[in-house]
């Protein structure tokens, strides 16, 4: 079955699926496991949230639109089918627990996702309409078929259940007569159809698609919603268009431009995706390493966000900015092999959705991290938020996000207490991290292996470092390359129980706002904003005596203070 819209003619061009691109490799899921620390404590609440929501609430928009029985209370919120975007994130939550399960082998987690598919699949009709309202379908269209599509694809490739792959399609032909023939850019002077929808989102996971089933057409569906003309041709070009774009879907978007570098190959694309990258390092963050007050990009050089540390509060809308920004970090980590996408990827986890406080089970997420002066966390204003949906898939991505690995070795991009398996030269390793990180400044490394093999480890070396790092083998100091911004690289022939030790040496630093309020500034600490905690009233000096410094992640109830007025020297 193909589109009244042409979509076979566009898969009859499409390009053959590309060879290999990557410098480096992800781990699977399964490979990896956290052990402890920050990271791990995040996981493990958000793990057992999502566990505990109940299954008849999240499915009753669904129910009640197919007719069938729908105990349960109603959800509330944007979520129900008079809310803001109608059953809007059960694909990212069905997604974010099949990535769990495949880490954790939760069995718990695994019948979530087994019945959370099998109760959504009973509520599609003949034509395979997936969406819980008629509102639904004309809200945001693209923007919840991309949902659907990533649930249903992780529940088959990381939980093993067979109704995903079975669905894909059905969902996909389902929705076909509901979204576009064609791509556009979120703008006001958008197609009256859904004017705010994001058709530009949809490639990534349709060429997933397409990598999974073989079929043709969801690769010309791919290719057709590429946001070419407006966004990548000219991002590939060195152009910086991104002031005034919605920040999240114009990141999230730079996904599916790396996914296209991945399948079909054009060079462009990943020129497009360093660019971009570049354009927001060194033009949009915060100290943060979050991007888009009131979601959207401002105008470089023009004071833009430091103007907006008074003007209003929504400065970086968090778990959905940071899973934008760590896809793309780890993509070019893959593609390039530049640890700077580490750091980067380093900074926004520890300062953005590591700091999210945890939700309430009636819908209540945090959404904007907030850089005003005697800022509080709380929740966003209306129930079960895009945000809760890039929660649970966020930080289920934790695991994917510590190592990479290549023919040569192993690669240590994050640094958390964990543990990661796989095989070198034929013989099975086990590689375990134990550190104090982010506060200690200490990594060991142990090797567990049942025979000697040969492999090199590499470590990051982030760029904030204060000087080289020291490495010791079996405590002894090596003499290797350990200078900041690159991975320093150790080869031997490992044995059982050798140990790697890393110390990395922190120091504390400013960071202007922008380069039109040199002096309005944040303090860091290694990869950490620090900020003030129940600090005076106003923008207090930097060096104010008896402030009291904390990492943003660690503030639950108290007030804070992110940027604060440098002295003059």
């Amino acid at each position: 079955m193909l589109s009244r819209r042409g979509f076979l003619g566009v898969a009859a061009a499409a390009a053959a699926h590309g060879a290999g691109r990557e410098h480096l490799r992800e781990f699977a899921y399964a490979d990896v496991r956290l052990t402890g620390g920050p990271l791990k404590a995040q996981y493990d609440w958000v793990h057992a949230h999502f566990l505990s929501l109940d299954n008849d609430r999240l499915l009753k928009v669904y129910r009640q639109r197919a007719k069938l029985p729908a105990p349960g209370e109603d959800m509330g919120g944007w979520y129900d089918a008079d809310g803001f975007v109608p059953g809007h994130t059960i694909g990212q939550y069905i997604s974010g627990l099949a990535r769990m399960y495949a880490t954790t082998r939760n069995p718990a987690t695994l019948a979530k996702v087994k019945a959370l598919v099998g109760g959504y699949a009973a509520t599609l009709g003949a034509d395979g309409y997936p969406y819980a309202s008629e509102k639904a379908a004309v809200t945001w269209p693209c923007y919840i078929l991309d949902k659907y599509v990533v649930g249903m694809l992780d529940a088959h490739r990381l939980a093993g259940v067979a109704a995903g792959r079975e669905l894909l399609p059905r969902i996909i032909r389902g929705a076909i007569g509901h979204i576009p023939d064609h791509t556009y850019d979120r703008t006001p002077d958008s197609p009256k159809q859904a004017p705010y929808d994001e058709p530009y989102i949809l490639p990534e996971n349709l060429f997933h698609s397409y990598e999974l089933t073989g079929d043709p057409q969801w690769l010309a569906m791919a290719r057709l919603y590429l946001l070419n003309q407006e966004y990548f041709d000219p991002l590939a070009q060195g152009k910086n268009l991104l002031p005034g774009k919605h920040a999240y879907s114009h990141v999230i978007a730079l996904s599916s431009a790396a996914k296209a570098y991945e399948v079909l190959g054009d060079e462009k694309y990943l020129h497009a995706i360093r660019n971009a990258w570049d354009m927001i390092e060194e033009t949009q963050q915060f100290a943060s390493g979050g991007w888009g007050p009131k979601e959207a990009f401002v105008p470089p050089h023009e004071g833009k966000l430091g103007e907006s540390l008074t003007a209003h509060r929504e400065h970086f809308e968090t778990p959905c900015g940071c899973y934008a920004h760590m896809k793309l970090a780890r993509y070019l980590l893959r593609f390039t092999g530049d640890p700077r996408y580490g750091d980067g990827l380093e900074r926004v986890l520890y300062n953005t959705i590591l700091g999210s406080i945890e939700p309430s089970n009636n819908g209540d997420y945090f959404y904007y991290s907030d850089y005003q002066s005697g800022a509080r966390k709380g929740y966003y204003k209306k129930k079960w938020p895009c945000c809760s949906g890039t929660l649970v898939q966020g930080v289920a991505d934790y695991a994917v996000s510590i190592y990479f690995q290549d023919s040569s070795g192993i690669y240590v991009n994050l640094f958390a207490p964990s543990e990661v398996r796989w095989n070198a030269g034929g013989v099975p390793v086990r590689l375990m991290q134990s550190t104090g990180y982010p506060n200690g400044d200490e990594v060991e490394l142990r090797v567990d292996v049942p025979a000697a093999v040969e492999f090199a480890i590499h470590v990051r070396m982030p760029a904030w470092l204060s000087g080289a790092a020291a490495v010791r083998v079996n405590g002894k100091s090596v003499d290797v390359a350990a200078e900041r911004k690159t991975f320093a690289t150790i080869r031997r022939r490992w044995r059982k129980n050798d140990t790697v030790t890393v110390k990395l040496p922190f120091r504390d630093r400013t960071e202007a706002i922008d380069d039109r309020h040199p002096d309005t500034v944040a303090l860091m600490r290694g990869p950490l904003m620090m900020v003030a905690v129940n600090a005076p009233d106003g923008m207090p000096e930097i060096a104010a005596p008896g402030l009291r410094f904390a990492p943003f992640y660690s503030v639950r109830g108290e007030s804070y203070t992110t940027y604060f007025n440098k002295r003059a020297e």
